[in-house]
């Protein structure tokens, strides 16, 4: 908004409302009493990224019970549980569900909600939030989008490094599922 346009939002607002108000616009406020204006510049909030990740539970193609990794496309480079960040206007669960449809291939089946997880280092890229899910999974997935490649490991002897906070989300399902 340029400063030649505040003649004619002070005009707009005299016309509707002698007294003195609050005119509100993306970024400033206007501030008007009798004729004197004041503007003022709003603050920007810098808020969290929310992301879903998902622990997907099926069978390798030897009829073993096991969970998908991905090798990340782009850095940050690593293994790491299928996930994304959430679309303006998805649910988280809507989320989850398309993030391993384009990562994997697979339609799931949420099962339950693990946790969230909200450690501002969690993601070197930028503040990040993160639902967990876990769904299962049937077929044969395929890594596609933003996974490099893809394998299916038993979440016990997972052993190699893991990007973001994955390594402690793993550890806090297992703790749950065996109790």
């Amino acid at each position: 908004m340029g400063i030649t346009s505040c003649p004619q939002i002070i005009a707009c607002v005299l016309k509707r409302d002698k007294r003195a108000g609050e005119l509100h616009f993306p970024g400033f406020r206007f501030r008007i009493r009798g004729i004197h204006l004041t503007l003022t510049t709003m603050p920007k909030y810098r808020n969290p990224h929310p992301t879903v990740d998902i622990i997907i539970e099926i069978e390798d193609e030897y009829g073993r019970p096991g969970i998908i990794l991905i090798k990340r496309k782009f850095p940050p480079p690593g293994w790491a549980l299928p996930g994304g960040f959430v679309d303006y206007g998805e649910s988280l669960e809507e989320a989850a569900v398309r993030e391993a449809k384009e990562e994997t291939s697979l339609d799931i089946t949420l099962k339950y909600q693990l946790h969230t997880y909200s450690d501002p280092r969690r993601d070197p890229r930028k503040h990040t939030i993160t639902t967990v899910y876990v769904a299962a999974g049937a077929g044969t997935p395929e890594a596609q989008d933003d996974a490099q490649e893809l394998e299916i490991l038993d979440p016990e002897k997972i052993d190699r490094p893991l990007a973001f906070d994955h390594r402690r989300i793993l550890d806090d399902y297992l703790e749950r599922r065996n109790g």
